[in-house]
């Protein structure tokens, strides 16, 4: 049995590995089509095997998907907000550094939550009862402490209010995949044309052994992104592009080395709080964790305790091959031509669009662009065209 879950490790971090680089591509699919074939699959396999790859699969996941954030701009909702850091990160030669970045806060939150998992238990059974009815206007006081940070108080309202609209318009088309074409126009391709006619360059990335961020900066990161993806993993219709937004308020002034390091803790954090979630509160946050559910209706400590290890394993070859991947798509990238690397990466999105969204979700990709353009030229953060997801989770929880 022992060697069957370390088997079905390694193939769960393969599959991670496949989701992780290809945009698009996400691990709730393939979660739904081992819960969909497990009839048949525990005929010849047992249940934690089947577990245990979607876990192996989920955390090498939140390990890799800052890849194509950084090298293709081309994001999931996890790191939506990474894009623009990590294209300036790029072009100016220290992509791989902003991958290091996010895998430390990866890394440093899977430990922080091994650590404390014992402790968030309790927590999680005595905050959910107390603040569910609430989450709501907490989001709106978030919103508007963003928005009167800004100094263009009216231009960052009307970002958020017209992507935010956007956001409700898209969701309420009850469409697959609706995620891909919005943050991609949003927050991919806009900065993909902007740097086009600023005529960038992507020269040869360094590999230097040092990483520019202190200890108080990182911790300080991965404690806040542990926090939020915590509440995300709590609290339904709440993701980690929301939990990146009340993590920066938490936390003034990030800086973006630190700011890196917070997306790669939430995306990470998000997983194995969910876990937490389901054992306490018997509830799925997921489409992974829902797979989990059903597979196994009933667990105990013991098993949290594998499910962690399994976490932790996973998390650690994770660093290695993303760092691998990450030196090949460096090496390559500087290599050829910015202004065809450009076309390349939008021609990918834009027929990615249309294999998971069908020609509706280009029109999306095309009104999106259109909306992550305006911040970018006017000077406003483009944290406000994150709108398009917290209006419609605001809408979900006080209307």
């Amino acid at each position: 049995m022992i060697f069957q879950i370390l088997i079905f490790t390694l193939f769960g971090i393969c599959a991670g590995i496949f989701t992780g680089i290809i945009p698009g591509i996400h691990i709730n699919l393939i979660s739904v089509l081992i819960l969909s074939t497990s009839p048949f699959l525990l005929t010849h396999f047992n249940v934690y095997s089947l577990i245990v790859f979607i876990i192996a699969m989920s955390i090498t996941h939140s390990f890799l998907d800052s890849i194509p954030s950084i090298f293709l701009g081309a994001p999931d909702s996890a790191q939506a907000l990474g894009v623009l850091p990590g294209h300036r990160y790029l072009l100016n030669g220290k992509g791989l550094e902003a991958l290091k970045l996010t895998l430390i806060g990866s890394l440093g939150a899977i430990i922080l939550s091994a650590i404390l998992f014992i402790f968030i238990l309790p927590f999680i059974h005595t905050i959910y009862p107390l603040i569910k009815n609430y989450i709501g206007y907490i989001l709106i006081v978030v919103v508007l402490f963003m928005l009167l940070r800004e100094k263009n108080k009216l231009l960052a309202t009307f970002i958020f209010i017209l992507s935010g609209f956007f956001g409700l318009v898209v969701f309420n088309f009850n469409m697959q995949n609706p995620l891909f074409p919005m943050l991609s126009g949003i927050f991919g391709i806009s900065t993909l044309l902007i740097s086009i006619k600023e005529k960038n360059k992507i020269p040869k990335q360094e590999d230097s052994k040092t990483i520019n961020i202190n200890l108080k900066d990182s911790l300080k990161a991965i404690s806040s992104g542990q926090f939020s993806g915590m509440l995300t993993a709590i609290f339904p219709g709440l993701g980690s592009a929301q939990a990146a937004i009340i993590a920066m308020q938490i936390t003034k002034d990030l800086k973006e080395p630190a700011f890196l390091v917070l997306i790669g803790a939430i995306n990470t954090a998000n997983f194995t709080m969910s876990i937490a979630t389901l054992y306490v509160l018997n509830k799925a946050r997921n489409g992974s964790i829902v797979a989990i559910s059903q597979l196994m209706e009933n667990f105990g400590i013991k098993e949290i305790i594998v499910f962690l290890c399994i976490g932790l394993i996973a998390a650690s070859i994770s660093v290695f091959i993303a760092l691998k991947i990450g030196r090949v798509f460096a090496k390559f990238i500087s290599k050829v031509n910015y202004k065809i690397v450009v076309i390349s990466i939008i021609s990918l999105i834009f027929i990615l669009s249309l294999i998971l969204t069908g020609p509706l979700g280009i029109f999306i990709l095309f009104i999106a662009t259109f909306i992550g353009i305006i911040p970018a030229l006017s000077g406003i953060s483009r944290t406000h065209a994150m709108g398009c997801l917290l209006l419609p989770v605001i809408f979900y929880f006080v209307l």
